[in-house]
């Protein structure tokens, strides 16, 4: 994804907020089996191949505060909650044969006693928009995708292999974090870190097959802590930090051998006319720096200042 790209869902996301949060003062409501049959679709065959059963159910924006009368739809595998008033997905327990569940904006404050464990076979799961402060008892042994963007997650804690070893995907966008410790997870390929109060990298060790790591609108002042065990690292993305001069570029040169675009716009570094210049004397072989692909003039340039800097380093026989 492009920093444009990313532009357009952080807007879509501050757009669907702003639609959502108006209502939660209405009515809410308990879910009934003619709600149920109206959002029912997607006929299948059912696991023992001897019948047939909807697996698709759509309840978003049905101001729902209790939704026990899901229980007993156990085929289900695709399920969107968005939009309503639910704190408690207990009643989810027993629809283990999910795949597929969308949960954002609701006002779930905490994981622990919901019922993830059981899920499975679970791969994607969107909880966006609610009142998490933290991701105790969250786990998912077959989540390949997990979205937390707008909650209020101070600390990312149990992101370790054992409890989300298939994850490739991660957003925490807009949350509280101030580290990027904790996130253990090696299979990650995909890292959303954007709008938060992150100051320092660290703990990125065994993040080893990350390709994307967007870390826009944070407080960064320097690139320490990226490393080298980060061998796929292609596109990394530090727009609107505080990144002040080319010694806080110095952490690109621990993944110079893979990384490709940089996106680094919006810091006071920026501000000089020679910082493309300073980015590729670190990394030459970018191939493109914020909007903009490097020139063969540029790439000829910075190798240029690279042998003049080491000839400056080798001392006079």
């Amino acid at each position: 994804m492009s920093d444009v790209d990313e532009d357009l869902v952080l807007s879509d996301e501050e757009k669907h907020q702003e639609e959502t949060s108006v209502g939660y003062n209405e009515e809410v409501c308990h879910l009934t089996q003619e709600t149920i049959s109206q959002g029912l679709s997607l006929l299948c065959r059912t696991g023992n191949g001897l019948g047939h059963a909807f697996i698709r159910l759509d309840l978003k924006d049905k101001r729902l505060s209790n939704i026990a009368a899901i229980s007993s739809y156990v085929h289900l595998r695709f399920l969107d909650i968005s939009n309503n008033h639910l704190s408690d997905l207990s009643p989810l327990a027993s629809l283990t044969q999910l795949l597929w569940l969308k949960v954002d904006h609701n006002i779930v404050d905490c994981c622990e006693a919901q019922p993830f464990a059981k899920l499975t076979y679970l791969q994607w799961l969107s909880m966006a928009g609610n009142r998490l402060t933290d991701m105790e008892g969250l786990t998912g042994p077959a989540l390949e995708n997990l979205n937390l963007t707008g909650n209020s997650i101070k600390k990312v804690n149990g992101l370790q292999d054992s409890r989300f070893g298939n994850l490739v995907i991660l957003e925490l966008r807009g949350n509280h974090l101030e580290s990027t410790d904790g996130i253990n997870l090696p299979n990650l390929r995909v890292l959303y870190l954007a709008q938060n109060n992150i100051k320092h990298l660290e703990g990125l060790q065994k993040l080893e097959r990350l390709t994307t790591l967007h870390l826009r609108d944070n407080q960064l002042t320097s690139l320490d802590g990226l490393h080298p065990n980060m061998k796929c690292l292609e596109y990394l993305n530090v727009r609107g930090n505080a990144i002040m001069d080319e010694n806080g570029l110095q952490g690109l040169g621990l993944v110079s051998k893979t990384l490709r675009v940089l996106v680094i716009s919006e810091n006071p570094l920026v501000e000089t006319t020679d910082y493309r210049l300073s980015v590729l004397i670190i990394v030459p072989q970018l191939e493109r720096i914020d909007k903009d692909a490097v020139s063969p003039e540029e790439r000829t340039d910075a190798w240029e200042r690279i042998r003049e800097l080491k000839q400056e380093e080798t001392p006079e026989p």
